[in-house]
């Protein structure tokens, strides 16, 4: 193997710099002349942004792993183990994964062999006998996450086709979990009760897995529905809307997600980038996501999008799962700002974290009121319509009268 390789990372489809790899598997990125001298140029993230807005060009080399803004472009967990068993390669050797689900990552970056190479060396031994098609089998489970999950391309007559090379498809099929029941029913609830308060939700369905072709074999035996929601990095015509989740924002890798930052961070953040409506959105979310014993809003299932390529405003949601029904004493993923107990998430805690994100604290906790009194009236009316589990409505029963907005709301 040559001791240094190269990949062309590309935005909206123009190279704007490379991601070396050198003996010892240290890389190193770096943009090109012509990004960093484009006063035009569209944004590639804000941690790529100093202090004062100025780009960001001098990063230290990383070792075995990539610089997190790129790690958290690849999948995670039991998917990451999976897809690096199928190219030969260790998990944790992230330029080699890069390079071979680079080309349909989340957003608008693509990435590629500087020289044309079509495989990573280190794939052959495990698929040496067909490596093209083992790299197109890779990309069918290249979206960035932990879930076992497909893009998908919708037909004329509405069916989805999971498409056979794994690139260019518009909606993301989430299978279910072997270890937790009704996830795909308890996903498409909550992201159904948060598009009837108002929350920008993606066009969202549960369809029968038999419904959905080209699912590699096996995947039906785990259960009979899955959640599909609409890509938001996607234009109609198989264009690339840029997005980056906040692991990306902060700089940190996946492993990290539940730590280095609070939601105060969050939103400082989405209130210096964005409008004032997306700061009240970011609140409706907060909000939401306690009501419901959503555990698992970590850095990763927040998101910022660049509709014009530029300009941050918050994405829209995305992950809203009831995890209390599976982890009894579930906790919030991220302090609020002093604290991660549902039941700690109150107008004092509220108002610390506007005080320390520099916030509208009379904003933040009229929003917060309003998102928990319409929840109330939302879910009495809707919770025996959805398809949940029983365990998972109970849960959200249980934990509502535990939780000071909740129990204000209701007076």
């Amino acid at each position: 193997m040559a001791d240094v390789s190269v990949l062309n990372v590309d935005l909206h489809g123009k190279t704007i710099g490379t991601l070396t790899r050198f003996a010892g598997d240290r890389s190193l990125f770096a943009f090109n002349e012509d990004y960093i001298g484009d006063p035009g140029r569209p944004t590639l993230g804000l941690f790529f942004k100093d202090a004062f807005g100025a780009l960001r060009t001098d990063f230290p080399p990383v070792q075995t792993k990539i610089l997190p803004f790129f790690s958290n472009l690849l999948p995670e967990g039991h998917l990451r183990r999976y897809l690096a068993e199928q190219a030969g390669v260790h998990p944790e050797r992230e330029f080699f994964l890069l390079w071979a689900l680079g080309r349909d990552l989340p957003g608008a970056v693509t990435v590629g062999p500087a020289d044309g190479e079509a495989w990573p060396p280190d794939a052959i031994g495990r698929r040496g006998d067909d490596k093209a098609a083992a790299g197109d089998d890779m990309l069918r489970f290249s979206l960035a996450g932990v879930q076992l999950k497909f893009s998908a391309v919708q037909g004329a007559r509405g069916g989805l086709t999971v498409p056979a090379s794994g690139v260019g498809g518009d909606w993301i099929v989430k299978l279910p979990s072997p270890e937790h029941a009704g996830i795909p029913e308890n996903e498409y609830s909550m992201m159904r009760l948060a598009g009837l308060l108002g929350m920008d939700v993606p066009k969202i369905d549960l369809v029968d897995i038999d419904g959905i072709s080209g699912l590699p074999d096996g995947t039906r035996r785990l259960g009979g529905k899955a959640f599909v929601i609409e890509r938001f990095d996607r234009s109609p015509g198989g264009g690339r809307v840029h997005i980056e989740d906040f692991a990306q924002v902060f700089g940190v890798h996946g492993d990290d997600k539940y730590k280095k930052a609070s939601m105060r961070s969050v939103a400082r953040v989405v209130a210096a980038e964005g409008t004032d409506e997306d700061t009240r959105e970011f609140i409706r979310r907060l909000t939401f996501n306690t009501l419901i014993g959503n555990g698992d809003m970590h850095l990763k299932n927040w998101s910022l999008i660049y509709r014009d390529g530029r300009t941050a405003s918050l994405a829209p949601a995305y992950d809203f799962v009831s995890t209390i029904a599976y982890v009894p004493g579930d906790r919030f993923a991220l302090n609020y700002s002093r604290t991660k107990d549902f039941s700690g998430y109150d107008e004092d805690e509220l108002a610390h974290l506007a005080a320390r994100a520099a916030l509208p604290q009379k904003r933040l906790i009229d929003t917060a009121r309003e998102t928990a009194a319409d929840f109330g009236a939302i879910w009495n009316r809707e919770k025996n319509h959805l398809p949940l589990f029983d365990n998972v409505r109970e849960a959200i029963d249980a934990l509502l009268p535990t939780l000071p907005f909740a129990r204000a709301a209701g007076k």
